[in-house]
């Protein structure tokens, strides 16, 4: 198996560029993004240009004259160092008939392309990419997966402690270098302090007064730290579900690492034998599980609820008009809680689905089911192939 060779981005990647003039690869570096964009190029008649290359930066030295001859694909990497192309490139993209189709790659998400959506508006899709997912790797690798990590060079790592040594130089290249080239000016140390501290807080509320504390700032600038790592996708948000259901809801935001690898340097935990001790064991779980499943569902109507009384779901989900939602408990054999019990009637789930580490999926009442997390894509299809309450038919 080839690891490489991720045939769903792939696709989604190229259904993109058959039908804008722009396509933006946006992902963390080192996330795979380059390797996907050659194998793209390497089928077609295509110009690549790097833009951390100073050859290929200078022979954009006058960027019109330059990309309004080529034809074809072109391909611009780490393109959040030349924000003066997208102005270029909305020109380019608006010529007829189209004749160049641009690939765009960057290491921040959309909102930190510093204008890309207002100005390429209309021209422009995202396509955001991560670290390999479970059903790329293969479901029996899920468990190193979640150890080390989706970055290719920490999942493909000749060993435990090869993985770990990257991952160690990943962050110190981040925050020396990738934060700064970003915009925000945070001293190196200070932002691995708050990284460290996000990570303490994975799987759990956001308290940006303690955290500003902690540090010695103010909880709006702890949360501005927090909105830089959000968007160079690093982290993630999950905000909470609220409506006037007669109770007192938690609202403020849930905190994630998205890559577990990063969370466990960040906790000091190099191989699964630290990780099996320790006390975010299943609060690592539940990040990494949730990850997982917001790559089948997307993460544009995905939320988790909590009343101040201890009900919680960790995952909810809208999809055509019904409600389903998630738990992810890090135990062979889940069992229902009066928690899910609350949950399904307060929220109106359609279904329930307890993602667990063991092998066996099983029925735990009408509405609820408890199921491997390899087995989550073939239920999530399952759902995506229910026709939404309008479709059915008497």
């Amino acid at each position: 198996m080839n690891l490489l060779m991720r045939e769903g981005l792939l696709a989604k990647t190229r259904l993109s560029l058959s039908r804008n003039p722009v396509t933006a690869l946006v992902g963390p570096r080192q996330c795979g993004k380059s390797t996907l964009a050659h194998q793209i190029a390497g089928t077609q008649s295509s110009v690549y240009l790097d833009l951390e290359n100073p050859d290929d930066d200078r022979r954009l030295s006058e960027p019109m004259r330059e990309l309004e001859r080529l034809s074809g694909l072109v391909v611009l990497d780490e393109i959040q160092r030349r924000p003066d192309l997208l102005p270029v490139l909305r020109v380019l993209a608006d010529r007829r008939p189209i004749t160049t189709r641009f690939l765009i790659l960057g290491s921040a998400s959309p909102d930190m392309f510093k204008g890309s959506s207002e100005t390429l508006a209309g021209r422009i899709e995202f396509v955001e990419m991560s670290g390999f997912d479970i059903w790329e790797t293969g479901s029996d690798s899920w468990r190193r997966l979640w150890v080390r990590g989706g970055f290719p060079n920490s999942f493909l790592a000749a060993s435990a402690t090869d993985s770990a040594a990257w991952r160690e130089q990943f962050i110190r290249t981040f925050l020396e270098r990738d934060i700064p080239q970003l915009g925000p000016t945070i001293p190196a140390q200070t932002a691995r302090n708050f990284w460290t501290m996000v990570a303490h807080y994975h799987g759990q509320v956001w308290n940006g007064s303690e955290i500003g504390r902690s540090l010695g700032v103010a909880h709006t600038t702890a949360r501005r730290h927090l909105d830089i790592l959000c968007g160079a996708l690093v982290v993630r948000q999950l905000p909470p579900w609220f409506e006037n259901a007669g109770k007192r809801i938690v609202k403020s935001p849930k905190v994630y690492m998205r890559d577990t690898g990063l969370l466990h340097s960040l906790l000091r935990l190099p191989d699964e034998d630290a990780l099996a001790g320790h006390p975010k064991r299943g609060a690592s779980w539940e990040g990494f599980a949730l990850d997982q499943v917001l790559r089948l569902t997307g993460d544009r109507d995905a939320y988790f609820w909590a009343t101040h009384g201890g009900a919680e779901l960790d995952l909810l989900v809208h999809w055509r008009g019904r409600r389903y939602g998630f738990e992810f408990k890090y135990g062979d054999s889940p069992a229902m809680t009066k928690s899910m019990h609350i949950a399904i009637a307060d929220l109106g789930l359609e279904r329930l689905f307890v993602v667990h580490p063991g092998n066996s999926a099983y029925v735990l009442n009408e509405r609820t089911e408890a199921v491997p997390l390899p087995e989550v894509a073939r239920r999530w299809a399952q759902v995506c192939a229910t026709p939404a309450p309008t479709e059915r038919t008497n």
